[in-house]
């Protein structure tokens, strides 16, 4: 199963990781505006679905957010636990997420979703939605390109997603789409993230 293929992936490059992007102050200030602006205003509680070390999760914690994160590998729960202990970790797969139904007021999935199968994607975003309150965001950061097509990640192989189909997806799993950012930087592979709204 492709959670097996990527818990273990990641679990040998955690540490790895962890050192090369497991501080927010190392990734891309347009990414850090764009999550802090997302998360203004948000009521409820907001699940990092696939926190990785938990930079994020913290991220948002420290602007007062309500937040916990989950991850399907152990060795980023440790690691995110040890870094930020006041910040809830738990492992869990996205694909079965242990929240009852539209008890959550936000999702951020910034670059979670990426090893996803695209015959998955369908079934993952309307757990999201299930999980969530009508009303309720979504963030999905993700590399744009060509629908599906594979590309060489450097821990597992993982897909591009255009950004037109990632907005029929949102549509069908029950969302309506509020915006969509994207950027190509200098010897980076393309970005986008979408903003939606649980209908």
């Amino acid at each position: 199963m492709i959670d097996d293929v990527v818990r273990r992936a990641y679990s040998e490059r955690a540490a790895d990781y962890t050192a090369l992007l497991g501080s927010v102050g190392d990734l891309h200030e347009l990414d850090r505006q764009r999550i802090g602006q997302w998360a203004d205003g948000i009521d409820g509680h907001v699940l990092d679905a696939g926190c990785g070390p938990g930079q994020w999760t913290d991220f948002l914690f420290r602007r007062g957010v309500d937040v916990s994160g989950v991850d399907l590998v152990p060795a980023f729960v440790e690691e995110a636990r040890a870094r930020f202990p006041g910040v809830p970790f738990d492992v869990a797969s996205l694909r079965d997420l242990d929240v009852p139904d539209r008890s959550l007021g936000a999702v951020l999935a910034w670059y979670s979703l990426i090893h996803l199968p695209p015959k998955d994607m369908p079934s993952v975003l309307a757990g999201f939605a299930r999980a969530l309150t009508p009303g309720g965001h979504l963030l999905v950061g993700f590399f744009a390109g060509p629908h599906g097509q594979t590309l060489d990640h450097a821990v597992t192989p993982a897909h591009f997603w255009s950004t037109d189909r990632m907005a029929h997806l949102l549509d069908d799993a029950g969302f309506e789409l509020l915006d969509v950012e994207s950027r190509q930087d200098e010897g980076s592979r393309p970005h986008a993230s979408m903003s939606a709204v649980r209908r």
